[in-house]
């Protein structure tokens, strides 16, 4: 007898439906799974197997034939253990529902009971565009599937109490979404600006950045604070829209990192890989690509700490996506496109010592050496950083002064009104900050005064700037405008705008 149950694959960051068909037939007992399944999936017959026997459940013993359609897409993961197990139950006779128009997705524990897949919300995402009403998830998902409006979400604790609902003799109820998952929530942040006492002029830096959404390469010798400054900028970041937790929480459940207990996640990532991390680690990839560093710091901040210390082939990969948002990998069985948007925060000493430049520390490399470590940053690279910052040491007087430093939360008020204005400016678009304008916007949005194009001519000839870095000071000169309520672009926000242009230390 032949039985299909719909399940569901993730591809990427997408949905992809597969139909489970289950033939069980007479002749000489065998379990087969067709239709490029992986490990994972292969071993779904010994789960299944022991999980029905364990759950009370009569198990077939003739010739099981499992086609996992369609066969050219490659199955991975545990996700298919519930409809096979519901497959072979149907088609022997055990299960009398009609289970069309649901999908069902869940591994199983060798008593029964169904246990978390990643990419549920990805998945309902893609019912729900599919016209499917009904969406059965293990209990511990449920919170995650229920985000998606408009879709009958079960959760199943187990598969007893899914074959008595679908058989009529007990009702699992659909889960009701909790309305206060999508109200704001203060987040609780490691570090506050009022923790750092000086560095007014990175601090600035740091709001200017956060306001637009513009990548900054902090420089500056050991102790002097680097750290402690990327890590503080999460605070003065503007609070997530729903669509941006949205698309956060796709991404991080695909790569099955959502934290337990936490369906959506309200707070930007900061990702820190160290710099020892790996190309396919820092971009994403694998025989099959899931999402690297860059991906999971979207619409948030990757910082990467002693940024020369990384590899040259692994700093230049972040090119692409610094400049379209997006990282594509490319497989034998096709290609794969995942988001990075994210602001980039490096961090780095002037030369190997880290005292070049230094007004009380020698500095014991030779200016072909300083020359040499500053290089491993190419300029293509460096192009790509709208904020330069030098970070200078601490003086004692400051370190040890009584007077508060302002908090962040006053930083991000200022820090929330431009973004409020951008996205004002940007209504009806798919733009959300400063950062993502393109030559086009820059354009519409971008007007200078006459006095501020004279400025930009003489810094295009003196500086040698290249179209690259013209259109970048025009879009963080944007962002100081627009925390300064301007809506012309004027002369001192595009000298402040220059100033911050990245340079050689050597």
């Amino acid at each position: 007898m032949l039985s299909v149950v719909t399940s569901c694959a993730i591809i990427g960051l997408d949905g992809a439906i597969v139909q489970v068909e289950v033939d069980v037939s007479a002749g000489s007992p065998g379990f087969i799974i067709v239709g490029l399944p992986d490990t994972a999936v292969q071993e779904s017959r010994e789960r299944v197997r022991s999980a029905l026997k364990n759950a009370g459940f009569h198990f077939p013993g003739g010739r099981i034939t499992v086609n996992l359609a369609p066969a050219d897409l490659h199955k991975e993961g545990s996700a298919y253990d519930l409809p096979i197990a519901l497959g072979i139950l149907c088609a022997s006779g055990q299960i009398s529902a009609d289970l069309s128009g649901s999908v069902f997705v869940g591994e199983l524990s060798l008593e029964g009971a169904v246990r978390h897949v990643r990419g549920i919300l990805p998945m309902a995402g893609f019912l729900k565009e599919k016209g499917f009403k009904t969406f059965y998830v293990p209990s511990v998902d449920a919170p995650e599937a229920a985000l998606v409006p408009g879709l009958e979400v079960i959760p199943t604790p187990d598969l007893v109490s899914l074959v008595r609902h679908l058989n009529g003799r007990e009702e699992l109820k659909p889960y009701k979404p909790d309305p206060s998952l999508m109200s704001e929530v203060e987040p609780q942040y490691e570090v506050d600006m009022a923790d750092i006492k000086g560095q007014e002029h990175a601090k600035r830096a740091l709001e200017i950045a956060a306001a637009g959404g513009h990548n900054i390469l902090l420089v500056g010798p050991p102790g002097a604070g680097k750290t402690l400054l990327a890590r503080a900028l999460p605070s003065i970041l503007p609070s997530l829209t729903t669509e941006e937790a949205l698309e956060i929480t796709r991404i991080y459940s695909v790569a099955n990192m959502l934290p337990p207990g936490t369906p959506l996640i309200r707070q930007r990532p900061f990702r820190a890989p160290h710099h020892t991390i790996s190309h396919a680690g820092l971009v994403g990839g694998g025989r099959i690509p899931r999402p690297g560093e860059i991906s999971l710091a979207h619409r948030g901040v990757l910082f990467l700490d002693e940024l020369p210390e990384f590899g040259q082939r692994t700093l230049e990969v972040l090119r692409q996506p610094l400049e379209d948002h997006v990282v594509t990998i490319s497989r034998a069985q096709g290609s794969l496109t995942f988001p990075a948007n994210f602001m980039l925060v490096g961090a780095m000493n002037p030369c190997p010592c880290g005292y070049y430049g230094d007004p009380t520390h020698t500095c014991t490399c030779s200016p072909s050496v300083v020359s040499r470590y500053q290089r491993r940053i190419s300029g293509p690279l460096l192009d790509r950083i709208d904020i330069y910052v030098e970070v200078p040491r601490v003086d004692y007087e400051k370190l040890v002064s009584d007077q508060p430093a302002e908090p962040s939360a006053k930083v991000r008020e200022r820090v929330e009104r431009a973004r409020a204005i951008q996205r004002k400016r940007f209504e009806g678009t798919r733009l959300l900050c400063n950062a993502d304008m393109g030559p086009a916007e820059i354009r519409e949005f971008c007007p200078v005064s006459e006095a501020g194009k004279s400025l930009l001519r003489a810094a295009m000839t003196q500086l040698g700037m290249t179209a690259r870095a013209y259109h970048r000071v025009l879009k963080l000169a944007r962002t100081i405008a627009d925390l300064e309520g301007s809506h012309e672009i004027l002369p001192h926000h595009i000298a402040e705008a220059l100033q911050y242009r990245p340079r050689r230390v050597a």
